[in-house]
């Protein structure tokens, strides 16, 4: 299937989880994925069973749409991994309204979020304040009134600054919970061989 060798979109994973007759948000459920990843991995049996729950479902429709469900993990995975820092929400696209591709940043930062709060004191007392205060931004995004916001530059600045907030705390939240990776500082350099 050609889905699977492209970069899976929002449209692609949210027809997905029509199919299965689910309103739940891609966007929401992406969230959960890049902070599961984050954390401490989430292997792809569990996320396969994790989306399925949400779905309302046993098990994915058929072997394509299972397909696309595995993809989206590990398309994320890599992501969040890749030393060029290219990881990017899953979230719509410009051929959605501005309120939409608003809805769509603040249902990723509560899915995020809802995750992320799951961790205890101790894990949390461990991050860097740069972190800290990064997941303290997405609990302010969270509050966003995407109804409020209408199509003009200035708001789409604005929708921009506050993805690339919540693309940052992804990363950040990864390279501190998996300190090896992605090498970072290192560029394009590979680690030195023992």
């Amino acid at each position: 299937m050609s889905i699977i060798n492209d970069q899976l979109d929002f449209s692609t994973v949210a027809d997905v989880l029509l199919i299965h007759g689910s309103l739940q948000s891609p966007a929401f459920l992406d969230g959960q994925l890049s902070a599961a990843l984050a954390l401490n991995d989430i292997p792809a049996g569990a996320w396969l069973e994790t989306v399925c729950l949400a779905m309302g479902v046993d098990q994915p429709h058929d072997r394509e749409a299972g397909e696309v469900l595995l993809a989206w993990r590990r398309q994320a995975l890599e992501a969040l991994s890749a030393a060029d820092l290219n990881f990017e929400p899953l979230l719509p696209d410009e051929l959605f309204s501005l309120a939409e591709r608003a809805r769509g940043l603040r249902e990723w930062t509560l899915g995020f979020l809802e995750v992320v709060n799951e961790i205890g004191g101790e894990t949390r007392d461990a991050w860097s304040a740069n972190l800290r205060e990064a997941i303290e931004d997405l609990e302010t995004l969270a509050g966003l009134d995407e109804l409020a916001l209408d199509d003009s530059p200035e708001n789409e600045n604005d929708l921009f600054t506050l993805t690339e907030h919540a693309r940052m705390a992804a990363m950040l939240l990864y390279t501190e919970q998996h300190p090896a990776s992605p090498q970072v500082e290192q560029g394009d350099t590979p680690p030195p061989t023992q």
